[in-house]
């Protein structure tokens, strides 16, 4: 980093008036503060991360200065020893209002480096992940995840000795051993069906695997009762609005069966409360056009399926579908396998978390295994004219968020009147981030100013009213 860039960055956190999901900052002013959360939580994130030494929070962003530059960056690298691995900190400084300034460049580690941890408390207590501008303490699954990648750990093949495959579908476990046969020609002969289930992963020394339950069974969740999809409809915008007659659900259902069944029916259960818009072509015929493009959805629930965690921390977690007035998200556990972008999404051939499972989705014709389930929902919304889908890796969950044609971008709005356009875009509910940005204002301007009268008037409501200050909180209107 460059002073100037430096300088730059100091005046950004001052104008905003925060830290931010990159930057942490440190008074540093009567002497070195704690920072293995920090350096924790920088390093685990792709993007890393900076520590601004010398400015306040608490005296309203002042830069302060440093108390000895030349300490204060020994005490650093010292830190960053005490890390395991090793961080390598990158340092720069600069004189701004007559005071020195200290920054430290924390660079992000691969997937298979993570989890950074503060060696003197041990890894579950000295690991941290970023959340917004605050450095949380990493949860037992979290670590696992990262040591589960290492080891390539496969949770689909772990045995499931109560389940007998006496209890297996018989029909579907002949069609699928017909299509081994069909598509794996070397299997095709000299090869016992028994056999041709322990190379797929059905079995294990004649013990059912979660994969073969999970697809054969005749009811999987015996065993494994979270393993299914829960389904809802809400009237509102969020979870807890009720419509005229108090209700919180339109329609509630929990989703059950094998991988396949339970993929038909979420998509039945979306194409059921979904919206039709009836149109008239140019040639006068009537067209129904759904609120959501079905295949794109289908291939959302599928990847949900496919792509989850299925170990032990995460079982009595059911994949979930939630429609709202404006949206559908579709919420799974297990982040992205490995690690990387949710903006790679699509772009290449990533590691798979679950490819026996995969296998089993191509066999039966339910997947391609082509890596086309991404470019497919991006196009799909594309053709419906619909914004483009949202991906997220949210502490080890992924969610997908389709949005329907109320825009939730906020492009379309007349910013006249400010107050008035922030209600608006708040139909949807917005995080203190997506205000600022879309107000064009200060981050102090934008809550003291705006959001905090329309609050105070009732035309605006916070999401988490009990926690006002927390990272997480959003801003709705009351009148949509």
């Amino acid at each position: 980093m460059q002073e100037s860039e430096l300088f730059s960055l100091v005046r950004k956190v001052q104008a905003r008036r925060s830290e931010f999901q990159t930057v942490e900052i440190k008074a540093c002013r009567g002497g070195f503060p704690k920072i293995y959360d920090t350096l924790s939580s920088f390093s685990n994130q792709d993007d890393g991360g900076v520590i601004l030494f010398g400015i306040m929070e608490k005296a309203d962003y002042a830069v302060v200065g440093v108390y000895d530059v030349e300490d204060a960056q020994k005490k650093a690298m010292e830190a960053c020893n005490q890390m395991q691995p090793k961080v390598r900190a990158v340092f720069t400084q600069c004189d701004i209002d007559g005071k020195i300034v200290l920054s430290a460049e924390i660079p992000g580690v691969e997937s298979v480096n993570r989890p950074v941890y503060y060696a003197g408390v041990g890894r579950l207590k000295g690991s941290f992940i970023r959340v917004g501008d605050v450095d949380e303490l990493m949860s037992e699954y979290e670590i696992y995840s990262y040591e589960a990648f290492k080891r390539r750990t496969k949770d689909e093949l772990r045995k499931v000795p109560e389940a007998n495959i006496s209890l297996f579908n018989q029909d579907s476990l002949r069609l699928f051993l017909n299509s081994v046969k069909k598509e794996r020609p070397n299997l095709a002969s000299n090869v016992s069906d028994n056999a041709i289930l322990e190379l797929m992963g059905i079995t294990a020394d004649r013990v059912p695997t979660l994969a073969g339950v999970l697809f054969f069974s005749l009811y999987p969740q015996t065993w494994f009762p979270q393993l299914c999809i829960t389904a809802v409809s809400v009237p509102g915008a969020e979870m807890g609005d009720t419509d005229e007659d108090g209700a919180r659900f339109l329609d509630n259902r929990r989703i059950t069966g094998c991988i396949s069944d339970m993929l038909e029916e979420a998509i039945e259960f979306v194409r059921k409360n979904s919206r039709t818009k009836t149109i008239i072509d140019e040639n006068g015929k009537r067209k129904d056009k759904p609120e959501y493009p079905l295949l794109a959805v289908r291939e959302a629930v599928l990847n949900a399926l496919l792509h989850r965690d299925y170990s032990i921390y995460t079982e009595n977690t059911p994949v979930s579908i939630e429609m709202y007035r404006n949206r559908i998200e579709i919420i799974s556990k297990g982040g992205l396998y490995g690690g990387g972008s949710v903006n790679q999404l699509g772009k290449g051939h990533p590691d798979t978390r679950n490819p026996v499972i995969m296998n089993i989705l191509e066999l039966l014709n339910i997947s391609e295994n082509r890596y086309s389930g991404i470019p497919t929902i991006y196009r799909e919304c594309s053709k419906a004219g619909l914004p483009e889908p949202k991906f997220e890796v949210i502490r080890g969950t992924f969610r997908v968020t389709f949005w329907n044609d109320l825009n939730p971008s906020g492009d379309d709005i007349d910013k006249t009147n400010l107050s008035e356009a922030v209600i608006q875009f708040c139909r949807i509910p917005r995080s203190r981030e997506e205000l600022t940005s879309f107000t064009g204002k200060s981050r102090y301007y934008t809550m003291s100013a705006i959001i905090q009268p329309l609050v105070e008037q009732g035309k605006l409501r916070m999401t988490l009213p009990e926690k006002p200050k927390s990272p997480k909180q959003k801003y709705a209107a009351n009148n949509f």
